[in-house]
């Protein structure tokens, strides 16, 4: 069975040999170099100690220098497994997620097809090589000088120029034998619609060659002379051999500098690519003119598991980055990144290095950023979130760009980073001062913006009173519930973040757990490992193996997101009731300071038994039940207790006042 074009160039595009040969060798650490793709190992086809089996990942190709065993992955997997061409071939397919063609029976002329039509195009870059040295080339010639390229850089890169005539390379070709529907299936004539002859597709224009992974001439690249020209970059059209979502620009010479001679940079065009390695940037390819597709990012992490792309700094620049993001998040895997050199705003590589020289560039690209953080700008730049909607929209907006990313491990990264991010954007003031666990509420006092969360020093008689050395555990027991009910349904944590970076945990080991859940958002499938992981699978057990958590409806019905919620959000409502009461009450003791000695006795004692009075509310049956409203302290009080309590208020205010 013959197979049709460009299939086995795609399979080896998407098969890496590191992992076909790793599952028959024991790489050896010392000398190998997983990052460069270079990897060492005893050779399987012979028996030795030492590792004088060598895999370029890269290059896809492997060489023992004991047996001079030697090949690509599918002769690797023939040897091996003793099966023929087309089995390995299947086998190969299948790993990499490729489906076996149909049985072609004119494959093999297909391939000769495209033999014929790469010779045609050789013969094309050889007029338009000639052309350029020609009096016609001399605009062309002069306007590559000015950018700095030598006569010897036009040889290497193999530039030409397409005459400024409607046939010249079609009369060149005809001259040498070549049919005119060979240069039509080429893309190097087009048809005319006015019932001429087919004309030239390139006129006036400077021709930068195109070839393959493999080195064979696929296409040209086009650059206007003529300023007015509409089309300043003019690629061939696709043909049987070009299909410019799937190559790069300089993908073979690259392919063997990257490691060797830095990592693997991306640029915008020819001219860039050209520049860098002229510079001694050798590891430079460019997309062909369009934005980065799924088969050239694959195409790159098979050369460097993280190329860096350099962009202008200017709004277009950094819209092409963001779309290279959008395009590459669903296709991250662990050790599979990119990262963003952008450069100063209004150049190019060409004009750095002109400008500056290689050492400026090679700063930039030091500087290259992870692309978690170019995602981060993507979302803030240039906005306000001063307001709570509008932070809840941002949130939305990365979950939403987080559940892209297939692999969990990664993703939880992710979520990590993004927010440590979001932290120091909406707490620059206090991302060191997040609450330990222990400490004692602080109250509400009115400033001068309004309500606001300010400590506040204790009376004498504050701190011998009843109401803070007989401290009630309901804090402690919703506090459980919070945690708890989260855990039961963990794709809500993100929903109750800014809740639980709030809640000031009162009992021992609550606030490593709290911590433990948000470390974990992100990757809440997860979630109960990555809690045992960090505080222990022995505390995680007798934590949820509490008597008041067993009876929660949301912990027998694990998963029920619903309920969950509604679980979490009736006991921070408690919650928030309870500390509500308590900063009242304690300002009320502030205010029995000051009040007539005869009644402050009686007061106290009153103060005491109300707070007892509200302990035993919490504990009562039917609490799901209770009512609140909004206190003076913005938090919720039971109405139930209101009046009396309001009442006890009122006389105390009276005494100070007869004081």
């Amino acid at each position: 069975m013959a197979l049709p074009p460009g299939f086995l160039d795609e399979l080896r595009t998407r098969t890496s040999l590191t992992q076909v040969v790793g599952r028959k060798v024991m790489w050896d650490q010392r000398k190998s170099n997983q990052g460069k793709g270079d990897m060492w190992a005893p050779c399987p086809f012979h028996h030795e100690k030492t590792a004088s089996f060598h895999v370029d990942d890269r290059k896809g190709f492997y060489h023992c220098f004991g047996c001079q065993a030697s090949g690509d992955a599918i002769k690797f997997i023939r040897e091996t497994e003793n099966v023929g061409f087309m089995e390995a071939v299947e086998i190969l397919a299948t790993e990499a997620g490729m489906e076996m063609p149909a049985a072609d029976p004119r494959a093999k002329e297909k391939t000769d097809r495209l033999s014929v039509l790469a010779g045609v195009m050789e013969k094309a870059l050889g007029f338009y090589r000639m052309s350029l040295k020609q009096q016609g080339g001399a605009a062309a010639r002069a306007y590559l000088s000015k950018r700095g390229l030598s006569a010897e850089a036009v040889d290497r890169w193999e530039l030409g120029f397409a005459p400024d005539a409607w046939e010249a390379l079609r009369e060149h070709l005809t001259a040498s034998g070549v049919p005119v529907e060979d240069m039509l299936e080429c893309g190097l004539l087009k048809a005319s619609n006015k019932g001429r002859a087919p004309y030239d597709v390139f006129r006036n224009r400077i021709l930068f060659p195109i070839r393959d992974g493999q080195g064979r001439l696929v296409g040209f690249g086009g650059r206007a002379m003529d300023p007015d020209d509409n089309a300043k970059y003019l690629n061939s059209p696709e043909t049987p051999l070009f299909d410019k979502s799937r190559m790069l620009y300089n993908l073979k010479p690259a392919r063997a500098a990257a490691g060797r001679q830095g990592p693997l940079i991306v640029a915008e065009g020819y001219m860039d690519v050209i520049a860098l390695s002229e510079a001694g940037f050798p590891a430079a390819v460019a997309p062909l003119g369009t934005a980065v597709t799924e088969q050239q990012l694959q195409l790159m992490w098979r050369v460097s598991p993280e190329p860096v792309v350099m962009l202008d700094g200017d709004s277009a620049g950094l819209r092409a980055a963001y779309r290279v993001i959008g395009r590459a998040l669903p296709l991250l895997e662990a050790g599979k990144s990119l990262r963003f050199a952008i450069l100063p705003d209004g150049k190019d590589p060409d004009d750095l290095l002109r400008d500056e020289g290689p050492d400026a560039l090679q700063a930039v690209l030091d500087a290259a950023i992870p692309m978690v953080k170019l995602l981060w700008r993507e979302e803030t730049e240039g906005r306000v979130f001063d307001s709570p909607e509008r932070r809840a929209a941002l949130d939305k907006t990365l979950r939403e760009r987080l559940k892209s990313i297939k692999d969990p491990s990664l993703r939880h990264h992710y979520g990590e980073a993004l927010k440590e991010l979001r932290h120091a954007l909406f707490r620059p003031a206090s991302a060191a001062g997040r609450p330990s666990g222990g400490g004692a509420f602080t109250p509400r006092r009115w400033g001068e913006k309004g309500w606001r969360m300010a400590p506040v020093a204790p009376t004498p008689g504050a701190k011998t009173s009843v109401l803070v050395t007989q401290e009630a555990p309901e804090a402690a027991l919703r506090e459980a519930v919070v945690l708890a009910a989260i855990l039961s349904a963990p794709d809500i944590a993100m929903d109750f973040e800014a809740d639980l970076e709030a809640l000031d945990c009162s009992a021992p080991g609550h606030a490593a757990l709290r911590d433990a859940i948000l470390d974990a958002i992100g990757a809440e499938e997860a979630m109960h490992s990555c809690v045992a992981e960090r505080i222990g699978a022995s505390a995680l057990e007798s934590f949820l193996s509490q008597r008041h958590l067993l009876v929660i409806p949301c912990l027998r019905r694990r998963g029920d997101a619903e309920l969950a919620r509604s679980t979490v959000t009736e006991a921070l409502a408690k919650l928030a009731s309870d500390r509500g009461w308590q900063a009242e009450l304690e300002e009320a003791e502030e205010d029995l300071a000051d009040a007539a000695p005869e009644t402050s006795e009686a007061l106290t004692w009153r103060l005491g038994q109300a707070a007892q009075a509200r302990n035993r509310a919490g504990r009562r049956e039917g609490e799901d039940d209770t009512d609140y409203e909004i206190g003076p302290n913005g938090a919720p009080i039971d109405k139930s207790e209101r009046s009396a309590f309001d009442s006890l208020l009122e006389q105390i205010r009276f005494e100070k006042g007869r004081k």
